[in-house]
């Protein structure tokens, strides 16, 4: 996966609470386990006003011009700010793959749901907790100023204002060092692929029959 150090980005505000999986990326678009493809989908029953399905041609599809990623100013947003319990209802790792694609490297909000959250730092998304007041402020501070940019850190685990206001958050430390190098569950794996090898030749030495003829 890409590794995450630093990011400058246009700050994209979504102001709703207790945003599931199912509203980042209906189910319907499941049955693709690609990873990628997803980002005309994010958010698929919000940004447009007629139903999707998987492989349609979202270029031609009724824009809803109220919702905040349809609007010009946010284009090319690579940090979403959101409310409280962002990622919440089922696990599908479809969620991250779909804010990947669109663009978003970065979520800040008071709360994730703890499964979407892990999912995140193994897809290059950082996700931010900072207190809720602080997140209100930023929503405050968006809405008044057109192509609002954020600038997060992950080494020093700071998100910094334009005007140099800094606020610190807390990520684990194994989290940070996966998506500093970018390291998914397979990466990691792979780093030891030496020793899966010796072991497979021991086994394959004193139990022949495991492995067939």
């Amino acid at each position: 996966m890409d590794a995450f150090c630093r990011l400058n980005g246009l700050v994209a505000p979504l102001d709703r609470s207790n945003v599931d999986t199912d509203a980042i990326i209906p189910k319907q678009f499941l049955k693709s386990i690609k990873r990628t493809g997803f980002g005309p989908n994010l958010f698929d029953e919000w940004r447009y006003l007629d139903h999707g399905e998987l492989d349609m041609d979202c270029s031609k599809r009724p824009l809803n011009s109220d919702f905040v990623l349809n609007q010009p100013r946010y284009q090319g947003a690579e940090v979403l700010l959101t409310r409280d319990n962002f990622g919440c209802g089922s696990s599908r790792e479809h969620a991250p793959w779909a804010l990947f694609d669109y663009g978003f490297r970065a979520v800040i909000a008071p709360s994730f749901a703890e499964i979407f959250a892990n999912n995140c730092t193994k897809n290059s998304i950082l996700p931010i907790v900072l207190p809720t007041e602080t997140v209100a402020r930023l929503f405050v501070d968006v809405e008044a100023s057109p192509g609002y940019r954020l600038s997060v850190d992950l080494e020093k685990q700071q998100v910094t204002t334009a005007d140099g206001e800094v606020f610190e958050f807390a990520v684990d430390a194994f989290r940070k060092e996966c998506l500093l190098k970018g390291l998914d569950d397979i990466s990691l794996t792979l780093q030891h692929v030496e020793v899966i090898k010796a072991f497979e030749e021991k086994k394959r030495v004193k139990e022949p029959w495991l492995f067939g003829s």
